[in-house]
């Protein structure tokens, strides 16, 4: 047997394993490392979060990543190279991160990585798609080569191949490791796209379902990037604190037909971009209203379309609780307007199931290469749109 399948047999069959999870999102903030002792599988998972942090991208990486990111038109060439640029630039602050939290890299089992989402076209939003695409990047044999550490990546494409639209496929993880008993609850995150899991009382994980909802944070800090260059996000909306939202640019803005859709479905910044927002204000004649109106409006438009979305699966439920995550839930001004769109529910962070809001993507990814390797056996119906999958391709350093 090749030395590269006996060792990955051995740590399938380990009691836990050690899990590097890293995501980088659509607000390219950072690369989010979250080291992971897993054991168990299924609804049997068991997780205890060692370390995390996000390591920031510089300028120069968010300008690359940017030259590419949700773009029809690029130079394939700066793909190409960023391909395998980003892996070994994230191997490289995994390596850091590792001498930080004093692990030799020889200690990690596997590393999972989400890779950073450049384009996603769902056929439901894009009309001349002949087939649900998406494309992350960071090459995963790169990353293994350079951390010395075997890796699972590319998750999404096991979940387009099944059926699915690749996103979100936070779903997997929520449900193993937050579905409680008799509690009905929504997992709610918010980082560049809004998205929720919807985990019922009873368990049952045919009737688990996760959409997305509209954006979250996307629009707002690329408007502040747009309009105040040099900053990169309205810290703690002071901003759109000052403003007062725009009723008929907010009407505009909510007038797409991807609100119409029914769940799941999928966006990404493809369609929710300054284009976009450009387009809403000449269509209400608000060209010319301030930054800080436009920020509040926005957030607005973030919290009626996350809280509308919500109020379809609430509608027949007397109780539920939602709990959330991402860097939305730093955005006082977007907590504030959800949860008063919502009075009916109870609201919690993340961090009160144990996972830090911030890890918690991160961890959801190191949880999907745990269930590769250890698990596989759940099953979610018969729904292409929530397949019952492995996912993640392997990647061995030798």
């Amino acid at each position: 047997m090749n030395p590269n399948i006996t060792q990955l047999a051995k740590i399938a069959g380990k009691k836990s394993r050690l899990i590097i999870g890293l995501m980088s999102g659509t607000s390219l903030d950072g690369l989010d490392i979250a080291l992971c002792r897993i054991s168990g599988s299924g609804l049997s998972t068991k997780v205890d979060l060692l370390n995390f942090q996000t390591v920031p991208y510089n300028n120069e990486i968010k300008s690359g990543i940017l030259e590419v990111f949700a773009k029809k038109q690029i130079d394939f060439q700066s793909l190409c190279e960023l391909h395998a640029s980003l892996a070994l630039l994230h191997g490289g602050m995994i390596l850091q991160s590792l001498k930080k939290w004093k692990y030799a890299p020889a200690k990690i089992d596997v590393i999972a990585s989400h890779g950073q989402t450049v384009f996603h076209s769902p056929q439901s939003i894009t009309p001349k798609a002949r087939i649900n695409s998406t494309l992350q990047i960071g090459d995963g044999d790169h990353l293994a080569v350079k951390t010395g550490i075997i890796t699972i990546s590319d998750f999404r494409q096991k979940h387009l191949a099944k059926g699915g639209e690749g996103a979100p496929v936070a779903v997997y993880g929520d449900y193993m490791l937050f579905s409680k008993k008799r509690q009905d609850r929504i997992m709610l995150n918010m980082g560049g796209i809004g998205n929720f899991t919807y985990l019922p009382g009873s368990m049952d994980a045919s009737k688990v379902f996760v959409t997305d909802t509209g954006p979250a944070n996307t629009l707002l800090d690329q408007a502040v990037r747009t309009y105040r260059p040099g900053i990169q996000f309205d810290n703690d909306a002071q901003l759109a604190k000052q403003g007062i939202y725009n009723q008929q640019l907010l009407a505009a803005l909510k007038s797409d037909a991807f609100f119409k859709l029914p769940f799941p479905k999928t966006i990404g910044p493809e369609l929710f971009n300054m284009g976009y927002v450009v387009k809403a204000q000449k269509r209400s004649g608000t060209e010319s209203i301030s930054l800080e109106d436009l920020l509040a409006t926005l957030t607005r438009f973030s919290a009626e379309t996350i809280a509308s979305a919500i109020k379809k699966v609430i509608q027949s439920k007397k109780s539920f609780r939602l709990f959330f995550s991402g860097g939305g839930a730093h955005n006082p001004l977007l907590i504030q307007w959800v949860k008063e769109l919502l009075p009916s529910v109870q609201f919690y962070k993340t961090d009160d199931l144990g996972v830090s809001g911030d890890a918690k993507e991160a961890v959801l990814f190191a949880v999907l290469a745990n269930e590769s390797l250890a698990g596989g056996k759940l099953h979610f119906g018969s729904r292409s749109k929530v397949p019952s999958v492995s996912m993640g391709k392997i990647s061995f350093p030798k």
